[in-house]
């Protein structure tokens, strides 16, 4: 910001992306003020899968060790058909990507990584208004006015909309439809390894590919609980996000039909599931579509992703550096350092997303594309199962491979 405009920052939302957002800018010098309207910051949810672009940034940030004490670091990828259980490629994690990317491959609790965010927000002097809802802003040349519905008003200098994939900021900046309903539903499980017997533990991460369905099972919190999310396609529920539903076991198993003897016995092994109607947006095209004057947008209320690449919050931490890195970029207004971060992000998130969606294609599919898919991986391995052009983070160049993610 130039020195006439060193006004606080206010961010929306405190999740994964505002809270990263928050750090990144603090740790920069960047004033910030973060509103969220929950009364206390929690994360419902279950794992994530951080790969080393995503962990190089955390660890930049001072974050290593933390990351180090409640995550796990799978040693390999496994993709395996759900219907036979054949073992169809294998990725090599663990030191191979330290070697590759500067920075490792990590599975967390959605839980622990926002409470490490949160503890590093509180060290770098973020001042936090936990029960405040942004309701609206008005701006004009010298600053924006950041109403709130609990009657709060905050002078600030930039609004950073980082308010999820059903984000207020967004229908006020936008003005555009909600978030689309993809035909998918997660369901997600934690279980402790040390209920599992000894041949349902794992420390990798293992996909299983089915038609029109996949799992996904991986270890967090040091590796002491298994991670398992199934996709599967379906009808919206009327709940769409229903973390707080349990008993979906029945519904689950149905959709899956025919499975091999060791993923039925691995999805009957969680005590329950809790079942989330997925939401995406078809990819940005303009940068316009992540900033505006004074108003950006980073995370799920930019880009909400299908999970096909496991990037979704990745993306969010992404952009929360190159946001700090723009308004910590004095020579400019605040205006141009917004139009700076979106034009640096959009075009990169658009990938993503678009990769995502056609992931999830692959992952789902029949008949041929299928078959295709499997003798590929069978033929190529890490070949078509690595993402150097995702993972580098712009740190060396390599061919895109033709799937993976091996989501969620």
């Amino acid at each position: 910001m130039t020195s006439q405009e060193q006004k606080q920052v206010v961010i929306a939302g405190g999740g994964i992306g505002g809270l990263a957002a928050a750090v990144a800018c603090a740790q920069r010098g960047v004033p910030v003020q973060l509103l969220e309207r929950a009364a206390q910051l929690s994360e419902v949810g279950a794992g994530i899968q951080i790969g080393p672009n995503v962990t190089r940034i955390l660890q930049a940030w001072g974050l290593g060790a933390a990351l180090a004490q409640v995550a796990a670091f799978p040693e390999q990828l496994q993709a395996r058909d759900a219907q036979t259980g054949q073992l169809l490629g294998t990725l090599i994690l663990g030191a191979r990507a330290q070697a590759r990317y500067g920075a490792p491959y990590a599975t967390i609790h959605r839980a622990d990584l926002q409470g490490l965010l949160h503890r590093a927000a509180q060290s770098a002097g973020v001042h936090m208004l936990l029960g405040q809802t942004v309701q609206g802003w008005q701006g004009s040349e010298a600053a924006l006015q950041v109403n709130t519905a609990e009657g709060l008003s905050l002078q600030a200098s930039a609004l950073i909309g980082a308010d999820g994939v059903w984000s207020a900021v967004r229908q006020q900046l936008l003005g555009d439809a909600p978030a689309r309903f993809t035909g998918h539903l997660a369901y997600r499980a934690l279980v402790a390894q040390a209920d599992l017997p000894a041949h349902l533990r794992s420390q990798h991460v293992t996909v299983w590919l089915g038609p029109r369905l996949h799992v996904v099972h991986y270890p967090v919190r040091g590796g002491e609980w298994l991670n398992m999310v199934a996709i599967v396609h379906g009808d919206k529920p009327a709940q769409a996000d229903a973390w707080d539903s349990a008993g979906h076991t029945q519904a689950l198993m149905q959709a899956m039909g025919a499975m091999g003897k060791d993923l039925h016995e691995r999805l009957a092994s969680a005590p329950a599931w809790r079942q989330w109607a997925l939401h995406d947006r078809a990819p940005l095209a303009a940068a316009e579509q992540m900033a505006q004057g004074r108003v950006a947008l980073l995370g799920d209320a930019a880009h909400p992703m299908r999970p096909y690449l496991a990037q979704g919050a990745g993306m969010a931490i992404e952009d929360a550096q190159a946001l700090a890195q723009s308004l910590s970029q004095h020579s400019a207004t605040v205006t141009e350092q917004l139009q700076a971060y979106a034009q640096q992000r959009w075009v990169r998130n658009a990938r993503v997303q678009a990769r995502a969606i056609r992931n999830g294609r692959i992952f789902h599919a029949t008949g041929p594309v299928a078959w295709g898919r499997n003798l590929s991986m069978r033929l190529l391995g890490e070949r078509v199962m690595d993402v150097p052009w995702l993972y580098a983070g712009g740190l060396m160049s390599g061919n895109e491979s033709t799937f993976r993610d091996f989501s969620s």
